[in-house]
């Protein structure tokens, strides 16, 4: 299995690697499946985070390569989620909402208490991340997304959107080029899925996986 972390190919000046590759392409589609509300997208989500586990690990990015450890864990729980779920959309598949005010205060507080502890943390031991703010600030952010996507908040696209912001220079700086030139991708991808979601959880009443839409 050597060969993942090898080199794949060069994109302008970019060392691109198998694995760095790979498992963005199948993030890619997980998140496309994502938009489409299918719960494909977390099997997909759990082989990404597979591959992409390897890669960082290699490159001691210990926040980045946990991060991935967490993608998997919340990708199980999103797909007994999403089950438990399915079928209350209007047409077939998971209904989806605006959270509450209370719940976006909790996904905020998470995320911001995460981010410094996970820092604070990488700082104390400094082999397990060279970029202790930003590789924490990722890690959290994604967690927060994917907790967001399992509930069906429409929230969990603005949650993308802010890890893209640090993830595109961390993985450029960090020769990740390929998920950087992804992470352009998934910019695009999520604002055109956060525009279907914020549509349909305008539709009149639906059912919610919980709480009520705000």
């Amino acid at each position: 299995m050597n060969w993942l972390n090898s080199e794949a190919f060069v994109l302008l000046d970019q060392h691109i690697k198998w694995s760095d590759m790979i498992g963005n392409v199948i993030g890619l589609i997980a998140l496309a499946f994502g938009w489409r509300r299918s719960l494909w997208s977390w099997p997909a989500q759990f082989v990404s985070g597979l591959i992409l586990f390897a890669a960082f690990a290699t490159a001691h990015l210990s926040g980045s390569a946990g991060k991935q450890i967490v993608v998997m864990v919340v990708a199980v729980y999103g797909w007994w989620q999403w089950n438990r779920g399915k079928g209350q959309g209007e047409d077939g598949h998971i209904a989806v909402r605006f959270a509450t005010w209370r719940e976006r205060a909790v996904l905020v507080a998470a995320a911001a208490v995460g981010t410094v502890a996970v820092a604070l943390l990488f700082k104390a031991y400094p082999s397990l991340s060279w970029d202790p703010w930003p590789d924490a600030y990722i890690f959290v952010g994604t967690v927060v997304a994917m907790y967001a996507q399992a509930r069906g908040m429409v929230e969990f696209w603005f949650a993308w959107l802010l890890v893209d912001v640090v993830g595109v220079p961390l993985n450029f700086a960090n020769g990740f080029a390929f998920s950087g030139f992804v992470y352009v991708i998934y910019g695009a991808l999520v604002l055109w899925g956060m525009r279907d979601w914020w549509l349909r959880s305008r539709r009149g009443p639906q059912p919610a996986l919980e709480g009520a839409p705000a």
